[in-house]
């Protein structure tokens, strides 16, 4: 029996008198719990939801009655599967989310490598980096020297120019031997499946 002296909806609905410990009272209300039991019986009726709520300890009845008003909802919106279907739509959509997340991660890692990497393709990249660093290096000279007038920092900045443009010119000789070995390794591959391209 509820607090006011009203019988529990679950007794409401089944026109008897709610007395003192009723196992529906705390969880069906005088208002709304007539409503709520109705499908409750409807599906599982009132003698065996009783006997299942007072088997289990009282902290877990409260999730106990809200689960089989759950279940019995379902149940009467899809008399075959119940709430399964449900299960299953929610475990569907788990692993359509899992997919797409995995995509989004491999484009997300390709992406970065194509920014962090350039392609041996494109030796103009080397070329611009160099050219970067000699500019800096001419920057760094005419800062100096407008303000020390030192002859050491003059001598000092020959001589890494110098290192600068021996190393340009390695590393171009060295990008042209890999762009050879990286367009011979296309044509070998092309003609193993038998789709040489001459463009």
């Amino acid at each position: 029996m509820t607090g006011s002296g009203s019988p529990c909806g679950a007794c409401k609905f089944l026109r008897r008198k709610c007395i003192y410990g009723c196992v529906f009272a705390p969880y069906f209300c005088h208002d709304q719990g007539a409503s709520h039991f109705a499908a409750i019986h409807q599906v599982f009726g009132a003698s065996n939801a009783s006997k299942l709520l007072s088997q289990l300890p009282m902290e877990d009845r409260c999730e106990a009655a809200i689960t089989i008003y759950y279940e019995a909802q379902a149940r009467l919106q899809d008399p075959i599967y119940g709430c399964v279907s449900h299960i299953f739509s929610l475990q569907q959509q788990v692993v359509n989310l899992q997919s797409q997340l995995e995509i989004l991660k491999q484009q997300a890692t390709q992406s970065m490598m194509a920014t962090d990497t350039p392609s041996i393709e494109n030796p103009s990249y080397y070329r611009d980096t160099k050219f970067q660093q000699l500019q800096q290096s001419l920057d760094l000279h005419r800062h100096h020297n407008n303000h020390h007038q030192d002859r050491s920092l003059e001598t000092e900045f020959n001589s890494d120019l110098k290192n600068i443009m021996t190393s340009y010119s390695e590393l171009d000789q060295h990008l042209n031997t890999l762009n050879q070995y990286h367009n011979d390794g296309n044509v070998i591959i092309s003609s193993s499946f038998g789709y040489i391209s001459y463009s």
